[in-house]
């Protein structure tokens, strides 16, 4: 994207999407569970009728894509998430992690019962190490040079989920929805890291603006998978 590009984008009302993961005291999720759901959650907004077309979130999923794309991601328990679960909006479920994803805000326009919920206290653990990719789900690696909160990881993940969904021809769209999404959420090494952000790779890189933890850079890069967007691979030995 040029610099005039971003230029009108920040001209344009600023728009963000908001997720909320449940958090309870005594059960939290884990933390790759969770930022595969955020994941998850923000592709199926945007394949929701409710956000094509005609559709009553159309207008603000436009409206939310035509400026930055922002995600803020909040924690909720308890009767926050009872309250938060009666808006409008979709919760997508993992292995143990619950987020629900809702139509977009205005950035300072956020509803009152969303807007006193907490963006701290996101950091989640893995129990053991995530194991290998599914095969056949695309994957969205992590830089494994940054240090961010599980709720900043979730933001950068759902970023990551839809570039790859806006690369996607429509063939592969069509067959990786009706799949479910099957994705995973890993942490590249560092050489890696170095191959799938390399310039030539051709694959769909989130470039962070730096508003909140971490400077301006790259956070995530997304690979397909060999059932969808096999162009969007790395040759494999």
């Amino acid at each position: 994207m040029s610099s005039d590009e971003t230029d009108l984008r920040d001209e344009k009302p600023q728009f963000v999407l908001p997720l909320v993961v449940r958090i309870e005291r005594d059960a939290p999720p884990s933390r790759t569970d969770a930022l595969e759901t955020a994941a998850r959650a923000v592709l199926e907004i945007l394949t929701d009728d409710r956000s094509l077309g005609e559709g009553e979130w159309a207008q603000l999923m436009t409206d939310w894509q035509d400026a930055r794309i922002r995600k803020v991601v909040r924690r909720a328990r308890g009767a926050e998430w009872r309250k938060a679960g009666a808006l409008p909006g979709i919760t997508v479920t993992g292995a143990e992690a619950e987020v629900r994803v809702f139509p977009p805000v205005p950035l300072d326009g956020w509803p009152k019962e969303l807007a006193k919920l907490q963006v701290s206290g996101t950091d989640l653990d893995d129990p053991a190490a995530p194991g290998p990719v599914p095969d056949g789900a695309v994957t969205l690696w992590i830089n494994p040079g940054l240090d961010m909160s599980a709720g900043k990881t979730m933001a950068q993940a759902g970023h990551g989920a839809q570039l790859l969904w806006w690369a996607m021809p429509d063939a592969d769209r069509k067959a990786w929805q009706e799949a479910g999404f099957p994705l995973a959420v890993r942490t590249a090494t560092p050489g890696h890291w170095v191959e799938l952000a390399a310039s030539g790779s051709g694959l769909p890189v989130v470039r962070d603006a730096g508003f909140t933890e971490i400077a301006p850079g790259k956070t995530v890069v997304s690979e397909g998978s060999r059932l969808f967007a096999p162009h969007l691979r790395l040759p494999r030995p």
